[in-house]
This record gives structure tokens, C-alpha cells and sequence, in this order.
């Protein structure tokens, strides 16, 4: 468990710390001089059943706020100190304002330096701190005069703080750790800090670093201040890595993450709360400050809802970020004004990419609250992802923090059709296929004299949003079916069926024996004399013996037999799977036929949609035509 401090400065946080841990968390020497806390320090308490409690030590000067608030992400239970000689003041209610914000389990409240109150004062302080922490949104834990200089009070806060629950730290999602240090340590290399936000981590196991977006092995780990062979969430890590990476090429913020992460958020919607002071307003399109773990951007407001939020209102927005963020479902940030002088709002993610349309609709509005109503529950969130699209399951995985077990537990207790990396509800895929056998239907009424078409181009004709492996999956499952056919490679619906008349039978059974047994090509001017008949009647023929299969224009007038065909086709799918392509020369090779001839067979393969050109080359593109 981890416990971070916050209040005013001077106010005794790090005396308070040290009293409680014996540990002095000011580590640098600019701090020992000014005696004031400017970066994040770093204490640990042993409890009685060997783990270790952590604390985050964070500065108090207005100034150095940005440094505050990277300690505070990811953290459950805070400290609020609170100095019995001066009383609740600015900086006070701003970390007060931002741990409401945050949405944290508990907050436990040191009266500090009540050595150095009457009790006069010091009763006038608890009750004004009481009144300030009146407002809702954080449970206190408990209120506890102290003196780190006398020691009054401090082994009963030591005790209470030991006791404090972990909760529902996330352990069983995927790793995620967000990097506040990375220095080196002789001997050992590159160390990197900070707090794990889920998961588990082990000696041995390979992370993603982001920033560098490289992999990185991790040798060694130190949890909460003590060697260890595995980390969890709720956990002060030290890392020891090795890989592609330097100690310069890491920055705050940056992030370990069990694996390499969808492309960051630049813009993602939220739930705004903003504070009760009276600075806190939002307008459309207003220049702010955001805080997420320990990183920091700009960007801007799109609200959803209103032109306009006042202090205490909440609200529906988007968030247009100036650099990108890895975030995820129920990440919490911190909103801040344009001059960084005062914390206007907290706000919770929704939903990682908004559309670019249809902000506002009222349909779009309600959904994004029933997202927002079913923020802890997966299988909730999905159902309702499920009704609008199909969704991308590496992205699910990210959004929700999921890890490969957790995600199958998801998927199998949900009634889902699965279709390479994609989700679909049922409803929703049985929408697609009739909606794919409509456009085969419209096909036909337009095309009566063609078979049908390709998996190919039924794709780019009924469904080219949706992935080759869903449409794919779709007409495996109508063919098994039988609300659809499949002749020689052309979908077809049952009911369209192409055949000659019984004078085109005659004239084709005249016709067919010219094609031979070797695959030789036939002109229509060769065939027409061999059948007795016009050159016209005789190439309206083989355009229909080509509907149906039979036969295949490589080039206009010139013929080969469908056998022939696919024994060439046969010769291209070897090459590719050989070679990884076919061309001219290879393919001659393999014919034994002239150069020009092996290049009209591939022109037609390509037309035909069976290859495609690139370069010289002919790749398979729909390896299931003409087998």
C-alpha cells in the first residue's frame, strides 16, 4: 500500500514522515539547504506482518504543484497535514480540492506541530479543519493532533495508518507502472521508479517501455524499499532494466506497460466534477492543464452538454489533448487553468476514441452516461460497446486494463461471435450477413448474366468497413447454411442459377472438344469455323460458357479451358508460396510457354482479382478463386 502526503507548505510533511518512518524523504541537496520539499521524496513503515507501508512525500509550495500532483496518481489513501499553528490554508484546500478530485479511498488528517499550539489554538484549528473537510466526494479516515518534534500522537497514527485496507488495487489486471525517477546505480545500470497502477511484474519478465517505445527485460526489482522477486499494483517498484534504452531517454511520465500499447489518446471523453471554488469554470473550447499520473500536457475543453460549467457543476466533455496520452478506461485526471495557478476540475475517462461526428446527439449523450454508469463493470462496458460496433479486442484489452486471462474470462461469458481480433453481438453480425446477401441479391437483379461474384468483391461491395477475416467468417457460415453457393470460386444465391438454352447446349457440345486435354488457348474466329456459325454467334457463346466457368477470356477473343485455367492458378499459388510472388519469368519457367503469354495469364489473374501487382510482381489475393 502506498500513502501520499499532501498540505501547505512548511506545514511538516517531510518531519512528520520522518518521525513516522525514520526516514529523511528530502534526497536532495537543494532541499537540505532550503529546507523545503521540491520534488518527490520517498519513506517506507514496516508492519507487523513484514510488508511495507510506502509513502510519497510531495512538495507543498504552490510552486512545485506539478510535482505533487505526479506522486498523488495511482495512490489510494493520502495524508493531509495540517500545521496546528497556522490552520487550513491555500495550499491546504488546493491538494484537499485535488485528492476530492482523484476520488481516493480514505484520507487520514495529522494536526501537526501541536507542540507548538495552546489548547485554545489547537482546538480552533481542528474545527476549522473539520469544517473544510465537510465538503463531500472524500471519506476521512481519522483526525490525529501530532508533534513530530515531541512525539506526541505519533505511534497512534503509526498504528492507524498500518491498519488502513489496500482494497481493490487491480492485481488481476495487465501491468501498467507509471515512471516517476530513472537514474543509474553502479553495478547494476539503469534503474527506473515509480507507482504500479495494476498488475503483477516479475524477475525476468519483458515490459514495453513507452516514450523510447522499445521492449525492456527487467533484471531485478526492489518493492516498497526491499529486494523482491515479484511486484504488484499498489506498490513503490524499483526496477532494474536492460534493453534498447538510456537513462536520458526516459522522462517522467513515461510508462511500463505489460505490453506495447495502442497508438496514445489525443483526444478522449470524459465526466468533468469541478471544484466548489469560485476561480472553477470551464468554457467550450477553454485552454487547460491535464495531469494524468505522473505526466503533464495541454490541450483544450469540448463540452458536450453546455457552453459553460460553474463551480461544483459536472458535465459530459472531451478532452482535445496538444500531446498524446496513454490512457484507459477510468483513468483520472487533473485539470488546471491556463496560467497553472489554480485546479479547476477532475475528470474521469469514458471512452479512449470519440467519433468525429455527432458529438452532441442525444443518443450519443445517453450512451456516454451509461458508459459512465457501468464504469467498474466489464462485462457492462462491453455489452454496451457491442451495440454500436464491433469491437477491436487488443483495443478492449487496453481500454479496460485486461489481462489475456481476464479478457477470455470476459469473452466466454458473453454470448459474442469472434472473428479474428474483433467482437461482434450476435444481432449485430446477423445484421451483416442479410445485409451481405441483399447487396448478392441487388448483384444479381443488376448482373443477371454473371455467376455471381468473388469473397473479394462481395467485401468491397456489401461490407468494406468490416475486417477480410469477419466477412470471410460470414460466408462460411451462410454457405454451411445453405443461404449460399459457392461455383468454382463465385458466390452465388441459391435461386440464381446460370445455364445455356438447349441450342447454346448443342453448339457447346460442338465446341468444347477444341479445348483439348493440354490447355491450349482457342481464338473465337477458329471456333466459329469448327462450329459452322458467325463469328458474333460464336463469341456471345463463350461469353456465357465464361459466366459459367467453362471457359476464361485471358485476353478478348482468346479462350483456355477452366481446367486450364486452374492448373495455372494452381502454378501461381506454388510460386507464391515458393518464392513469395510470381512473375513473368517464374511463371514461364514453370509453364513452359513463351514470355508473352505467361504475361497475359498473370494480367488476367490480376483483373480477375485473384492477384494483385506490385512492381514485377504478382501476389495472391484471394487464394480461393479458381481452385
Amino acid at each position: 500500500m502506498i500513502i501520499a502526503t499532501a498540505g501547505h507548505v512548511d506545514h511538516g510533511k517531510t518531519s512528520l514522515l520522518h518521525a513516522l518512518t525514520g526516514t529523511d524523504a528530502d534526497r536532495l541537496p537543494e532541499e537540505k539547504k532550503r529546507g523545503m520539499t521540491i520534488d518527490l521524496g520517498y519513506a517506507y513503515l514496516p508492519t507487523p506482518e513484514g510488508g511495507m507501508v510506502g509513502f510519497i512525500d510531495v512538495p507543498g509550495h504552490e510552486r512545485f504543484l506539478g510535482n505533487m500532483l505526479a506522486g498523488v496518481g495511482g495512490v489510494r489513501h493520502a495524508l493531509l497535514v495540517v500545521a496546528a499553528d497556522d490552520g487550513v490554508m491555500p495550499q491546504t484546500r488546493e491538494h484537499l480540492a485535488i485528492l476530492q478530485l482523484l476520488r481516493l479511498d480514505s484520507l487520514t488528517v495529522a494536526i501537526s506541530k501541536c507542540d507548538l499550539a495552546d489548547a485554545e489554538q489547537l482546538e480552533r484549528v481542528l474545527a476549522q479543519t473539520r469544517q473544510t473537510l465537510a465538503a463531500p466526494g472524500l471519506p476521512l479516515a481519522a483526525l490525529f493532533p501530532v508533534s513530530a518534534a515531541s512525539g506526541a500522537g505519533i505511534d497512534a497514527l503509526r498504528r492507524h495508518l498500518l491498519q488502513l485496507p489496500s482494497g481493490d488495487l487491480g492485481v488481476e489486471r495487465r501491468f501498467r507502472l507509471a515512471i516517476d525517477r530513472a537514474f543509474i546505480i553502479g553495478g547494476a545500470g539503469l534503474v527506473v521508479t515509480g507507482t504500479a497502477w495494476g498488475g503483477r511484474v516479475e524477475v525476468g519478465d519483458t515490459l514495453w517501455l513507452s516514450g523510447k517505445e522499445v521492449p525492456m527485460r527487467v533484471r531485478g526489482l526492489h518493492v516498497q524499499n526491499q529486494p523482491a522477486r515479484q511486484g504488484q499494483a499498489g506498490q513503490r517498484i524499483a526496477l532494474n532494466l536492460s534493453g534498447e534504452a538510456e537513462k536520458q531517454d526516459i522522462q517522467r511520465g513515461d510508462w511500463l506497460l505489460a505490453a506495447a500499447p495502442p497508438a496514445p489518446a489525443a483526444s478522449v471523453s470524459v465526466r468533468l466534477r469541478l471544484t466548489a471554488a469560485p476561480h472553477a469554470q470551464l468554457r467550450h473550447w477553454q485552454p487547460v492543464h491535464i495531469h494524468h499520473a505522473a505526466s503533464h500536457c495541454t490541450g483544450r475543453i469540448v463540452l458536450l452538454e453546455q457552453a459553460q460549467l460553474n463551480p461544483g457543476d459536472a458535465g459530459l466533455a472531451e478532452l482535445a489533448l496538444d500531446r498524446p496520452l496513454h490512457l484507459a478506461d477510468g483513468d483520472r485526471l487533473i485539470l488546471r487553468d491556463a496560467g497553472a495557478q489554480h485546479t479547476l476540475a477532475g475528470a474521469v475517462v469514458l471512452e479512449r476514441q470519440p467519433p468525429t461526428r455527432g458529438k452532441r446527439h442525444a443518443e450519443r449523450l445517453a450512451y456516454l452516461c451509461a458508459l459512465d454508469a457501468a464504469a467498474g463493470d466489464d462485462a457492462g462496458q462491453l455489452r454496451l460497446r457491442l451495440q454500436r460496433q464491433a469491437l477491436s479486442l487488443p483495443e478492449l484489452a487496453w481500454d479496460r486494463q485486461l489481462s489475456e486471462t481476464g479478457l477470455t474470462r470476459l469473452l466466454d461469458a458473453a454470448p459474442l461471435q469472434i472473428a479474428g481480433q474483433h467482437a461482434y453481438a450476435p444481432e449485430h453480425w446477423a445484421r451483416l450477413q442479410l445485409q451481405l446477401l441483399e447487396r448478392l441479391q441487388t448483384l444479381h437483379l443488376q448482373q443477371p448474366d454473371q455467376l455471381g461474384a468473388s469473397r473479394g468483391r462481395m467485401r468491397r461491395l456489401a461490407l468494406p468497413l468490416e475486417s477480410e477475416a469477419a466477412v470471410n467468417l460470414m460466408i462460411d457460415q451462410l454457405l454451411a447454411s445453405g443461404k449460399l453457393l459457392n461455383t468454382r470460386g463465385w458466390l452465388h444465391l441459391p435461386e440464381h442459377v446460370l445455364a445455356f438454352t438447349p441450342q447454346e447446349a448443342v453448339l457447346w457440345q460442338r465446341l468444347e472438344p477444341a479445348f483439348g486435354t493440354d490447355g491450349q488457348a482457342c481464338w473465337v474466329r477458329d471456333l466459329a469455323a469448327l462450329g459452322g456459325v458467325e463469328e458474333e454467334e460464336a463469341r456471345a457463346l463463350l461469353r456465357k460458357a465464361a459466366r459459367l466457368g467453362h471457359v476464361h477470356a485471358v485476353v478478348p477473343d482468346r479462350y483456355f479451358s477452366g481446367a486450364a485455367i486452374r492448373r495455372m492458378a494452381a502454378v501461381v499459388r506454388d510460386l507464391n508460396q515458393q518464392a513469395g510472388y510470381a512473375d513473368a519469368a517464374n511463371f514461364r519457367d514453370q509453364l513452359g510457354c513463351g514470355r508473352k503469354l505467361a504475361i497475359q495469364v498473370l494480367e488476367y489473374f490480376d483483373r480477375s482479382g485473384f492477384t494483385r501487382r506490385l512492381g514485377d510482381k504478382h501476389l495472391l489475393r484471394e487464394a480461393q478463386l479458381f481452385d
